[in-house]
């Protein structure tokens, strides 16, 4: 069979890198992919912009998973989900992995997420929405701060602000609402409770459809727990970025805390799910903040986190498409999950000047001896191939660039192998923090950590 993989971040290379591992598929078409995916066993990029045979009327991933026989679509980030990309895929007869467009506002407005977490059950912070500057302003000097500030639509990551001083609140409700920077996305905000505690992410996998729910088996099955970095530099110090590096399995969660999990935050979503007729065939992603009352919900991604994916997906053992299958057929619940038993550290590199401006084009170069010693594998996210060079050398495209993922029997095996691997990774500005996982650089609800 042939894969279409919608993205071309670091977490599509993985999904692509996985998906071409399993025997059942003999090609993985990546739209459009990056530099990484287009050095990878059994992977073709696509762009649809160099398509001449792409035709007006018809949804053009449609038309690129057609031409290529795909008989298997993933989509891999937020935006396509929210416009409805999966309905279009669903609606030419091509299996999909990725919610409908109804089901992927849970990402797409913070408000409608908060709205379902509260009408469920789900455990969360409080929390109030405003269209209206004066009201939240309002609302900020009567409640006080430490408080967070949302944006309420889209906003690549740049629509959160945790604010320790009623004076950082104001100045993000008025920087959200009336600068443009995240566009209309800042047109509505959601203000909610200051939470005390530790980060984990659990992305997990979901098949609910109006079939499974009669018949009892609508299920989400949460993967091993993560956790990702998002502070630029060691010991969560500096400015939030997409994320600096992540681990999986986290030796800090315990079984119990997983079970309170489940019981807290994952049933009542499936209930909720349920219960408003989602169609939500793919992933789930619970970002959670494990507090001294337990673990309370901070968000969904209607898809898998990045670099979440570069953590977890190495560790599945089992055959990624069959899972796929799994979710778009309703028998996820009899899907037999297997990992593998040891750890996964993946440090991202990124551009000089990120996450505010930095310059591309830089030419990568990697010690490949010695990424071989270490066992890691280098997911590629912001990088592509330079045509205009004859040996079609590796360059940067983006802030974040690559991540190095190793495994080890024991994080401290692993930490050493991805960090021998980066040690292998040169281009001019690169920078990464040299802590991923390390005790002090979990991202933390505690201010001045």
């Amino acid at each position: 069979m042939n894969v279409i993989v919608v993205g071309n971040g670091g977490r599509e290379h993985t999904i692509a890198w996985k998906i071409a591992q399993s025997s059942k598929v003999e090609n993985v078409i990546c739209v459009p992919g990056n530099g990484g995916t287009a050095n990878e066993s059994k992977c073709k990029n696509v762009d649809i912009k160099e398509c001449d045979w792409i035709k007006e009327g018809e949804n053009p991933y449609v038309q690129v998973a057609r031409h290529e026989n795909c008989s298997l679509a993933v989509i891999g980030p937020e935006d396509p989900l929210a416009e409805g990309l999966a309905d279009e895929f669903w609606n030419a007869g091509i299996p999909c992995v990725g919610p409908k467009k109804t089901a992927a506002q849970l990402e797409a407005s913070k408000d409608l997420s908060k709205e379902f977490m509260e009408k469920y059950g789900v455990a969360c912070a409080k929390s109030k929405t405003f269209t209206d500057k004066a009201a939240a302003v309002k609302y900020v000097k009567e409640h006080g701060a430490p408080i967070v500030i949302k944006a309420d639509g889209l906003a690549a990551g740049k629509g959160v602000v945790v604010a320790a001083t009623e004076k950082e609140a104001l100045d993000a409700i008025t920087d959200l609402m009336e600068s443009g920077r995240v566009g209309k996305a800042g047109q509505k905000l959601v203000i909610e409770d200051y939470l005390e505690g530790v980060e984990i992410s659990v992305l997990s996998a979901v098949s609910v459809t109006a079939e499974s729910a009669e018949s009892g088996k609508a299920v989400i099955v949460p993967f091993l727990p993560a956790r990702d970095h998002k502070r630029l530099m060691d010991g969560a110090k500096g400015p939030n970025t997409g994320g600096m590096g992540a681990v999986c399995p986290l030796e800090d969660v315990t079984d119990q805390m997983m079970e309170q999990f489940n019981k807290d935050c994952l049933e009542p979503t499936l209930k909720g799910l349920i219960a408003e007729k989602f169609d939500y065939r793919g992933f789930l992603f619970f970002g959670v903040m494990l507090t001294k009352d337990g673990p309370k919900l901070l968000e969904y991604n209607v898809r898998l986190g990045d670099p979440e994916t570069q953590a977890v997906l190495p560790l599945m053992d089992f055959d990624f498409v069959d899972m796929c299958s799994a979710i778009v057929d309703g028998k996820l619940k009899d899907f037999a999950f297997a990992w593998k038993k040891g750890f996964q550290v993946a440090p991202v590199v990124v551009s000089g000047g990120y996450p505010a401006s930095y310059p591309k084009g830089k030419k990568i170069t990697l010690d490949e001896k010695l990424i071989s010693e270490s066992g890691a594998k280098i997911f590629i996210a912001g990088a592509i191939k330079d045509r205009r060079s004859a040996d079609q050398a590796l360059v940067t495209s983006g802030g974040r660039v690559l991540a190095c993922s190793a495994f080890g029997s024991t994080f401290k095996e692993a930490w050493a192998n991805a960090y021998t691997a980066i040690a292998g990774v040169q281009f001019d500005g690169a920078f990464h923090r040299n802590d991923i996982g390390l005790p002090g650089a979990a991202e933390s609800g505690k201010l001045g950590e």
